[in-house]
């Protein structure tokens, strides 16, 4: 165990500043700086150079984009750097009352203090995987509002008024097909985004190579996994999506089937079910597998899933091994 001293920042994130708390072998001292690259980079300099022969952990929750100017800041520095999911550290923290920026630094630098030696420094995601991110986010709040214009046009349509009905749907497909090329634009730059990195390609290639994973999971995989650099086992992979089922019981009084947990990734789980269901309808194994299990009696949500997990397996699979997914890799 390295027995070197150790600081310990906790940096509660907003969009235009960071509250910082370093506790180390001085005390606990706390301060705010503005969330850009040229202030992070002075204060990690500041801190480097006074804690130049200990440990320095950086704590911070996971709030997408406002992260960015902190990645690009930490660069080469040397710190080992927790990127740590709000809902995780939520329920780490027990029963806690108040909140404000400054105590939420102060309790995710008790919390790397406390469970360091459990955790794993995070991989930063890399500029290319964060345009990625961003594409992809923008694609999901467009398809949105192209769902919501769908509606108008259904709900009119029973209106004695038809003229008014005319206008409106007219209107609401105008729009749809606007959004549409909008959608069309994202995925554009998206395919560009992913051929400019060799190792994107590569892996989004042979996601890809898995019956029934389109481009949209795949993005999503890509994204979620950090390119199967933080995720790369599937079973840990099947258990962040949700779709792993876990025992609930308790002596003799609570004894229930097994279940999925609801704290799960659920954008991924909701694309890993299209996943499934897409692959109940190609000829081929998992499709045997799903009419088989049916006709044994079991219950077809219960088959939908484990299609799921054995779509997460093959995935894996397909890039731990570096090879397009085959179907003697991975076991019906």
């Amino acid at each position: 165990m390295d027995k070197r001293t150790k600081t310990v920042v906790g940096i509660d994130v907003s969009k235009l500043t960071l509250d910082i708390c370093v506790k180390s072998v001085n005390g606990v001292e706390m301060m705010n700086i503005p969330n850009n690259v040229r202030s992070i980079k002075g204060f990690l300099r500041k801190l480097v150079a006074r804690e130049c022969d200990g440990r320095i952990l950086v704590g911070m929750e996971n709030t997408g984009m406002y992260n960015w100017s902190f990645y690009e800041a930490v660069q080469d520095v040397g710190v080992s750097v927790f990127v740590i999911n709000a809902l995780h550290l939520k329920k780490c923290m027990g029963l806690v009352r108040g909140k404000n920026d400054r105590v939420d630094a102060q309790r995710i630098a008790d919390h790397i203090d406390l469970h360091e030696r459990n955790m794993t420094p995070s991989v930063l995601p890399e500029r290319s995987l964060r345009k990625l991110r961003v594409l992809v986010t923008c694609r999901k709040r467009l398809v949105r509002m192209r769902t919501s214009m769908s509606v108008p046009a259904r709900e009119l349509a029973s209106l004695k008024d038809k003229d008014l009905a005319k206008g409106i749907g007219a209107s609401a497909q105008r729009l749809s097909a606007q959004i549409d090329k909008e959608i069309a634009a994202i995925e554009e730059r998206i395919r560009l985004v992913i051929e400019g990195s060799a190792e994107m390609t590569e892996k989004f290639k042979l996601i890809t190579s898995v019956p029934g994973v389109g481009k949209v999971l795949a993005w999503e995989l890509l994204i979620k996994t950090d390119m199967f650099r933080s995720i790369s086992d599937p079973r840990k992979l099947a258990c962040f999506a949700g779709v792993v089922p876990f025992e609930h019981s308790s002596g003799t009084s609570v004894n229930r089937r097994p279940r999925v947990s609801m704290n799960a990734d659920r954008a991924l789980k909701r694309l890993l079910h299209l996943a499934a269901l897409r692959v109940t309808q190609l000829n081929g194994e998992l499709q045997d597998y799903y009419f088989r299990k049916v006709a044994e009696g079991k219950n077809k949500m219960a088959v939908i899933n484990a299609l799921r997990n054995k779509i997460v397996a093959r995935v894996c699979s397909a890039v731990n091994n570096n090879r397009p997914y085959e179907k003697k890799l991975v076991l019906s």
